[in-house]
C-alpha cells in the first residue's frame, strides 16, 4: 500500500555511518513498511545544506507523503537550517546534547566528526593493525603467529567465518583469525594440530545444513560440494568435533553478524575498541 512506503534520508556532516546506524536500529521496530533509504553525507557547509534541502524538498514535491529525515549534524545553524525542509526531520545531536549539557553543567563543542575522527592515534593504528592480521589469518591461509590471535573461528566452509572476523576487526579492534574444518578433520575426528594448542581463543560456527546447502549452491551448483547430504554430513561432524573439544558453538542461521561479534566478545571477555 502506498501509505506503507516511505523515503528516508540519513543527513551527516560527515560519514552518515552514525545516522544510518542509529536511524537503521529505529526503522526496524517498524514493521510492515517499505523504506527506502538514501544518505546525504558531508552536509558541512550551507552550500552543502542548500543541496541536501533541494533533494529533500523534490523528494516531498514528487507526490505521496513526507520523507523522513534522520539527521546527525552536529553545528546547530546547519542543524537548523535542513530542519527547515519539507520532511518529518528527526534530529539525533540536538536531541541529547541540550539535556547533557544541563546534566554536566558544560556546553558541547559542537565539533563535527567526533565520533569517528582520529581522537586517539593509538587505538587508530590497533584497529589497522587487527584488519591486517585478519586478512592474513583468512580461511586458514597461515598459522604463523596465531599466539598474537584473541579469537580464532573454526567452522565448515561457508558458515560465515570470514564475515564475522572481518566484522570484529573493523569494528571492534579484535584480532582474529578463522580456521575451515575439511574432511580430512572429520575423518581424524579431532581439531587439528595447528589450532588445537589455543583452545581457550576458539569460538566455533555452525548453521543449518538446508541453509548452508543454499550457500554452497550458489558457489558450486550441483557438485558434491554443496549437496544435502555433504553438508549433513560436515554440519554434524564438526559439532560433534567441537563438543568433545569443548569448544562454543553459535549458530550463524539463526543470530546477525553484530549477534555473534557482541557473544564472542561477551564469552570472551574482550574489550570492544570504540573508535
Amino acid at each position: 500500500m502506498p501509505d506503507r512506503q516511505r523515503t528516508v534520508f540519513f543527513v551527516s556532516d560527515r560519514t552518515g555511518i552514525t545516522a544510518e546506524a542509529l536511524g537503521n536500529s529505529l526503522l526496524t521496530q517498524f514493521d510492515g513498511f517499505a523504506f527506502r533509504r538514501t544518505t546525504i553525507p558531508f552536509v558541512d557547509s550551507d552550500e552543502a545544506a542548500d543541496r541536501a534541502i533541494a533533494t529533500i524538498n523534490a523528494c516531498s514535491d514528487s507526490g505521496g507523503l513526507r520523507p523522513i529525515v534522520i539527521s546527525s549534524i552536529v553545528d546547530e545553524h546547519l542543524s537548523e537550517r535542513v530542519r527547515t525542509c519539507n520532511a518529518r526531520v528527526l534530529d539525533f545531536f540536538q536531541t541529547f546534547i541540550a539535556p547533557l549539557e544541563q546534566e554536566l553543567s558544560a556546553k558541547s563543542s559542537h565539533a563535527a566528526g567526533r565520533s569517528h575522527g582520529l581522537r586517539n592515534s593509538t587505538e587508530y593504528f590497533s584497529r589497522i593493525e587487527a584488519i591486517n592480521f585478519t586478512l592474513a589469518h583468512d580461511d586458514g591461509q597461515t598459522t604463523k603467529e596465531l599466539s598474537r590471535a584473541q579469537v580464532i573461528l573454526v567452522g565448515v566452509s561457508r558458515c560465515g567465518k570470514t564475515p564475522t572476523s572481518i566484522y570484529l576487526a573493523l569494528q571492534c579492534g579484535i584480532r582474529c583469525a578463522n580456521f575451515p574444518l575439511t574432511p580430512d578433520d572429520f575423518e581424524r575426528g579431532v581439531l587439528p594440530d595447528s589450532i588445537a594448542p589455543y583452545r581457550d581463543k576458539l569460538f566455533g560456527l555452525t548453521i543449518a545444513p538446508d541453509r548452508l546447502q543454499a550457500i554452497r549452491h550458489e558457489r558450486k551448483p550441483n557438485s558434491t560440494y554443496s549437496s544435502d547430504r555433504q553438508c549433513r554430513y560436515e554440519v554434524a561432524a564438526a559439532e560433534r568435533m567441537m563438543k568433545d573439544a569443548g569448544v562454543p558453538v553459535l549458530n550463524t542461521s539463526t543470530k546477525s553478524i553484530e549477534e555473534l561479534a557482541t557473544t564472542i566478545l561477551l564469552e570472551g571477555k574482550l574489550d570492544r575498541h570504540i573508535f
